[in-house]
């Protein structure tokens, strides 16, 4: 928690979101927490509701019911861009960066949602991607990175708007075992500096690797919450999930 005035504040209270399309209820009734500077994992099948969760609690998407505050501040009913401003930042499944600039002017986009002066977002962006030992390919074309190099953007890119929270949809997706690698050191570092990390991922390697609690969403609801060792216990998590061939291995 972040103490402010003698008084903790949580940096994320999600608290009985719903959200449906029409009369199909993608999220219900679904709530969360998170303290600063903690790896927290949000995993379940296909179309489970994990996304739609994200999108929520970051503006995307406006939720029927329920709330959602962001160290203290009701942020239930905020755009994307002031939720971005208050220091909650979140990438895509499908990454989409520009493609016709560099990697520098990418994250440099990212740094313009905390400055109107070049020169800072330039200095901010370079920063990030020193950070993130991306600085060699700063001048390189976007267009020509193959997709570890986008999902490595992605981040840098949303790194780039100092957010006290990263909320990050499938990065390791689509990636070899010594991308996978790579990537889950750089959020290790993001990290380190106190930044908190909420991800959805499928790939469990990463997932036990990274996460201090996960979260199991099944139809749209929770059906688990507790360290990566128990979730992997779970009966009704192999069951709905994991299935037994993931525990026995």
């Amino acid at each position: 928690m972040i103490c402010r005035e003698g008084i903790d504040v949580t940096l994320l209270n999600v608290q009985g979101i719903t959200k449906a399309f029409g009369g199909l209820v993608a999220v219900h009734d679904f709530s969360l927490s998170m303290d600063p500077g903690q790896i927290v994992a949000l995993i379940g099948p296909n179309g489970a509701g994990k996304t739609t969760a994200f999108n929520v609690i970051s503006g995307f998407y406006r939720a029927n019911s329920g709330t959602v505050s962001f160290n203290d501040q009701n942020i239930t009913h905020l755009r994307p861009d002031q939720i971005c401003k208050l220091g909650l930042t979140r990438t895509f499944q499908v990454v989409r960066p520009f493609r016709g600039i560099s990697v520098l002017d990418n994250v440099m986009i990212g740094a313009y949602s905390r400055t109107n002066d070049a020169r800072v977002a330039r200095s901010k962006a370079l920063e990030t991607l020193e950070f993130l030992g991306m600085l060699p390919e700063a001048g390189r074309l976007a267009s020509g990175l193959p997709i570890a190099g986008r999902k490595r953007l992605e981040i840098a890119r949303a790194l780039a708007t100092e957010p006290q929270l990263l909320l990050l949809d499938e990065t390791m997706a689509g990636l070899r075992p010594a991308e996978t690698d790579e990537v889950i050191g750089m959020v290790r570092k993001i990290r380190e500096r106190g930044t908190g990390i909420l991800l959805v991922e499928h790939v469990m390697r990463v997932v036990m690797s990274l996460a201090e609690r996960i979260i199991v969403l099944h139809h749209g609801e929770k059906l688990a919450e507790g360290t990566p060792d128990a979730i992997v216990q779970n009966p009704q998590v192999i069951d709905a999930y994991l299935g037994e061939a993931h525990v026995e291995g």
